[in-house]
């Protein structure tokens, strides 16, 4: 295995990482701003208030993202096992 193999291996396990993450990480800036907007306008400083709705949002991106994020993730891994033989020369 090449340093060059290795490099581009980890290069695309890092971009499939972002491209899983992006939409959990968006939807969470979103529900954060709202949320601090929110605070902002009626003057309340309630620790809960921005920690619940990130998590509600958090769980129901995992719910509608999951299918998509599977399939990402189940075709880099494909493509790993199927580069395995040239892994090994």
């Amino acid at each position: 295995m090449t340093p060059e193999m290795v490099s581009e291996l980890g290069r695309q396990a890092i971009e499939t990482t972002l491209i899983i993450a992006t939409p959990i990480l968006g939807l969470c800036l979103v529900v954060g701003l709202a949320v601090s907007v929110f605070q902002a306008m009626t003057q309340l400083n309630e620790a809960t208030l921005t920690f619940v709705p990130k998590v509600l949002a958090v769980f129901v991106a995992i719910i509608f993202f999951l299918p998509w994020m599977l399939g990402v993730l189940t075709s880099f891994m494909t493509q790993v096992f199927l580069n395995i033989p040239l892994y090994g020369q």
